[in-house]
């Protein structure tokens, strides 16, 4: 099983690399096992190219090193905010960490990035905002702490003056989401350039709570695959 998920976590961690979110060997990647608690996280100052899952740690919540097949590997530096979160949120499995461009302009600003089109409802936004988690020096407790406490309602944050953190119950779609909020933090800098500086109209939170699946539309039967 953990196998599997060494695997899942190296391919994300390289299609993240390849859609430009985070370049060279920025960036982490990490997924829960739900039997067992253990983290499967991507290892420090390491080429994503040259990454197999052989490659990829193994950790328990507590930071102890449960398997590493090469020795020489060691787990991100920012482990500890992998694990913080998962400590924190039962039905978080999987995390991206990003440095994506537009994105990070807006972290080093701290400046949230608001609901200027509907795409932001995908993102578990509950107050309408993709919020800041405020600073924390790489690598420590401070940064883990502060990262997961602006998880609290969102599934996506901006981290002060460093990047992009996601989360989600399986890899694929915490990398979407980051994915999303850098299109958002593009979107939002052009209709600033365009506007003069001047904020752009928002989507009001009461507006974005409005939002169903269309009535209109007959789906298939679940049970024959038929329309109904």
């Amino acid at each position: 099983m953990l196998e599997e998920l060494k695997k899942q976590v190296v391919k994300y961690a390289l299609q993240a690399d390849k859609s430009g979110l985070c370049k060279h060997r920025s960036g982490n990647f990490s997924i829960r096992d739900t039997k067992t608690n253990y983290v499967c996280i991507t290892p420090t100052g390491m080429d994503r190219e040259e990454m197999t899952y052989h490659d990829i740690i193994v950790l328990d919540l507590n930071a102890v090193v449960i398997e590493s097949e090469t020795s020489q590997r060691r787990p991100t530096s920012e482990s500890l905010m992998h694990l913080e979160i998962y400590k924190h949120y039962a039905n978080i499995n999987a995390i991206a960490h990003t440095h994506s461009r537009y994105a990070t302009a807006f972290s080093v600003l701290k400046k949230p990035i608001p609901a200027i089109v509907y795409e932001i409802l995908g993102l578990g936004c509950k107050e309408g905002f993709v919020p800041i988690a405020d600073y924390g020096r790489p690598g420590t407790l401070s940064l883990a702490e502060n990262t997961a406490k602006a998880l609290k309602k969102s599934d996506v944050a901006l981290m002060q003056a460093h990047g992009v953190i996601a989360v989600d119950t399986v890899l694929k779609e915490a990398l979407l989401k980051a994915s999303y909020v850098e299109e958002l933090a593009e979107i939002y800098y052009h209709t600033l350039v365009i506007n003069n500086g001047k904020e752009p109209p928002y989507v009001p939170d009461t507006e974005l709570q409005k939002w169903e699946y269309p009535a209109e539309i007959t789906l298939l039967d679940k049970n024959v695959r038929t329309s109904k």
